[in-house]
């Protein structure tokens, strides 16, 4: 078994021009950023235009809340199971297989009026985001010579900040504005062309031979895996209680009125970094990873004792974005590290943790702000994260210093 504070061998298959050249295989790339990107819009985009899908299905805008639960439930219960079945399955035509059952469901969103059958289809669009999150990251790292893996996966990741920072409120305004069926309708669109696009762009890999697979609870085990689902569950779910609750906790500082431009401010925030995070993953994942903790606890430290001053709320939440915008090439990275050829294996696992700990975030905070208040949570977020930097500066074959 190979040492986890190496990187990644060359796979036989991966893009020779590629490696040979050095140069990234930009459009393969930015074709799995765009499959990120529809997969983010799908999700959230109910949560922005609650009241016209409300009144269009003749439902309450907490039933259409739930299209986002079980979206979230959808992923959380496939990843491990579908990448555990397909294991063996070339990577291409499964790929493109989660693309297409997205043009599908977003399909039907667009075009039913049943309730229960749209809540039927979202939950399949969560099996096939489960799906296409566990395969991307391997998927780039792939295409690409060792040294290249982390700015392969920092680039196929980014259709995500994209999605919440841009993409989102745009296609927020786009449903006020034309109705919400409309822009699930152009989403299966984008996923049709997509389609063509991946088929045109990105090189076929072999799936894993039977007999050189490990069980999943072999690959759970492997050295450093631990370590970085720990630690990415305790960051997201530290992320996901502030996020998700935000306009009660801007409150005390009268900004939550000014909700969606705070979110819009982590959003650039978040987009800044991700360059940054791209160029210096490969060589220093450990010292990135503990510095975007350690600003994480800067920024709720500043939330913790001046939540009352706007100033300080917009510099808490800067410093914020600028550590988690990298949080899922970071992670995604250091996964793909430790499990070597497992690597698929590994992101599902990444995967079922990420949804995990969102919903995780959404019933934590719940019950803090029922019980104590949205003052508390900069404390709340300390308390996890500060266990979870301890065993990120412990956990060396999870988050090695470098890559050879």
């Amino acid at each position: 078994m190979q040492s986890t504070d190496c990187a990644l061998p060359v796979p036989q298959d991966a893009n020779s021009t590629t490696a040979a050249t050095g140069r990234l295989p930009l459009s393969a790339l930015l074709a799995l950023a765009t499959a990120g990107f529809i997969t983010i819009l799908t999700e959230a985009l109910p949560a922005g235009l609650l009241l016209q899908i409300g009144t269009d299905l003749e439902v309450s805008q907490s039933l259409v809340g739930q299209m986002v639960t079980i979206y979230a439930i959808g992923s959380l219960l496939a990843a491990i199971p579908l990448v555990a079945l397909t294991r063996t399955w070339r990577r291409r035509p499964l790929l493109v297989v989660a693309i297409s059952g997205f043009a599908v469901v977003n399909t039907v969103t667009a075009i039913s009026n049943d309730y229960a059958l749209i809540m039927v289809a979202r939950f399949l669009a969560g099996v096939f985001a489960g799906l296409l999150w566990a395969l991307a990251a391997g998927y780039a790292s792939r295409m690409v010579a060792p040294h290249q893996q982390g700015r392969a996966i920092a680039i196929a990741m980014l259709g995500a900040p994209v999605a919440l920072s841009i993409g989102i409120p745009a296609g927020t305004l786009l449903g006020t504005v034309t109705g919400w069926r409309l822009t699930f309708g152009l989403l299966s669109i984008m996923a049709i062309l997509l389609v063509g696009w991946a088929l045109r762009a990105l090189p076929d890999f072999p799936g894993q031979r039977t007999e050189r697979r490990l069980a999943l609870s072999s690959v759970f085990r492997l050295p450093g895996i631990r370590p970085v689902l720990f630690v990415m569950f305790a960051v997201v779910l530290a992320h996901n209680i502030l996020y998700t609750y935000i306009v009660p906790f801007l409150q005390p500082s009268g900004l939550d009125g000014e909700a969606d431009r705070v979110l819009l401010v982590f959003g650039i925030a978040s987009l800044v970094v991700i360059p940054i995070i791209g160029a210096l993953v490969d060589r220093h994942l450990r010292r990135l990873v503990l510095a975007s903790m350690i600003l994480f606890a800067a920024a709720s430290l500043v939330l913790a004792f001046w939540s009352d001053l706007s100033v300080a709320i917009y510099t808490g939440v800067i410093t914020w974005g600028l550590a988690f915008g990298g949080a899922a090439t970071l992670f995604q990275t250091a996964s793909a590290k430790a499990a070597g050829v497992e690597a698929d294996a590994a992101q599902s696992m990444v995967v079922t943790t990420w949804n995990a700990a969102m919903a995780g975030g959404g019933l934590v905070g719940g019950l803090l702000l029922d019980s104590v208040g949205a003052g508390v949570f900069p404390v709340a977020l300390l308390v996890i994260l500060l266990p979870a930097l301890v065993v990120a500066w412990l956990g060396r074959q999870g988050f090695p210093s470098y890559s050879q």
